[in-house]
């Protein structure tokens, strides 16, 4: 086909669909709909994956976490009953990594830190309080392994963690709610039913993209002190319990994580008493299983949101097939002039098609705005994380100018098969 011919059809095409607006938009909004839901999700999607990827790397891409049970093990298939009965990990666990595992340069042992045996108290001073805050237990290395830096006063002491000192250190949050205006160092807090003096404030950690995801809502206390307030016993294994105790372990310089993490595998084994045809009774996780689970997550989840977008924009393309055919109905006279003045099929095909990758494409156009307007509106109101990447918008253009073609072929070559003496008698 020529190009002076193909631009005719296609300025044909163009003129054809402005000239019925209302149609033309009533015929896309399914179009414009699904590519809203597309772009829209994809942007919160990707902005909160991202968020989450940083998130996980805070954790520290060397420390090795060892615990009772994780995602991991029910990302694997495992039965929660068949955790629940594997040992609780106990103080005695951490000695022996610290000693006995030469790679490792620093051991934190942390209870109650999330989990399903996490403990939440609200925090009070004077006539303030704050909302349930996570409390946690920990070791004096605590904030060396969760590289959190401390933004005023220091962290306690091995001497306050052995002693069961009352000292707690605050996350950012409950310092900023409890003491706007004034110094928290060496006040006396209240956690539950006991008094705390405050030794510390941590930083402010990242929030996930900016979204205010409750990162620095909590307070750490010698991890002693929490035992005995909340009456766990640290040296007790007890199955069919959880202690919500981890170990987390760093490896020296040099040290690869897989060489850290046999030799803690080893030392928890020996510690067991597990045979060497018996799988490990415990987790032994790291940044990049994290980040693997939240891969297949993530995928997961954009899956569905693709084949749920894909329902609508299949209506769409019925909706476009719809009013396509209505249309050759209707310009069935003026089909049959074309091709009694020389038109050829594949001329009449091409009109009719681009007619519908018009319509699409504009719908496409109009649901990327739509979903764009969308992602920033709800970042703006509520600061969860968003993320535009160049290919939404071209999965967008693409899903609609696809859509077109494929629910525009059937009418278009209906048209282009029409006898042209028959077509100049219809009525």
């Amino acid at each position: 086909m020529r190009w002076s011919l193909f631009s005719e059809i296609v300025t044909m095409s163009w003129d054809t669909v402005r000239g019925n607006k209302l149609r033309s938009f009533l015929t896309v909004l399914g179009i414009v709909i699904g590519i809203t839901s597309i772009v829209g999700m994809t942007a919160m999607i990707r902005g909160f994956d991202e968020s989450i990827r940083d998130l996980f790397r805070q954790l520290g891409p060397n420390t090795v976490y060892v615990s009772k049970m994780s995602v991991v093990s029910f990302s694997s298939g495992a039965e929660f009953r068949d955790l629940i009965m594997r040992p609780n990990i106990t103080l005695a666990d951490a000695d022996a990594i610290e000693r006995s595992a030469p790679s490792i340069e620093m051991v934190d042992l942390s209870v109650g830190a999330g989990g399903p045996a996490g403990q939440t108290e609200r925090l009070y001073y004077r006539n303030e309080r704050t909302k349930p805050m996570a409390v946690a237990g920990a070791s004096a290395s605590w904030a060396d392994v969760s590289q959190i830096p401390i933004d005023s006063g220091r962290f306690f002491t091995p001497g306050e963690v052995q002693r069961r000192n009352r000292v707690a250190v605050l996350g950012k949050a409950p310092a900023e709610a409890l003491f706007p205006n004034v110094d928290p160092l060496g006040k006396a807090v209240r956690i539950g039913f006991e008094q705390y003096t405050v030794i510390g404030v941590m930083a402010k950690r990242p929030s996930p993209g900016g979204f205010d995801a409750g990162v620095d809502d909590f307070v750490v206390i010698p991890y002693t002190t929490y035992a005995r307030q909340y009456g766990i016993r640290l040296t007790d294994p007890a199955r069919g319990t959880m202690s919500g105790t981890m170990i987390a372990a760093v490896p020296r310089d040099g040290v690869t994580v897989e060489q850290a993490m046999a030799e803690i595998e080893e030392v928890m084994r020996v510690r067991h008493g597990l045979r060497v045809d018996q799988p490990n009774d415990f987790d032994l996780v790291t940044q990049d299983a994290f980040l693997k689970l939240w891969e297949q997550i993530s995928r997961a989840t954009f899956l569905a949101l693709v084949v749920l977008s894909s329902i609508a924009l299949m209506v769409g393309g019925i909706g476009v097939m719809s009013i396509m055919t209505i249309s050759v109905t209707e310009r069935t006279r003026e089909i049959g002039v074309r091709k009694a003045l020389g038109a050829r099929r594949v001329e009449v095909l091409w009109q009719f098609l681009l007619e519908a990758v018009f319509l699409t494409s504009a719908g496409g156009l109009l649901g990327i705005a739509c979903g764009a307007s969308i992602g920033y509106l709800v970042h703006w109101i509520t600061g969860f994380p968003i993320s535009l990447p160049w290919w939404a918008f071209a999965i967008g253009i693409g899903f609609s100018a696809g859509v077109g073609v494929f629910f525009g072929m059937i009418p278009a070559v209906r048209a282009s098969k029409l006898d042209p003496i028959e077509a100049l008698r219809y009525e």
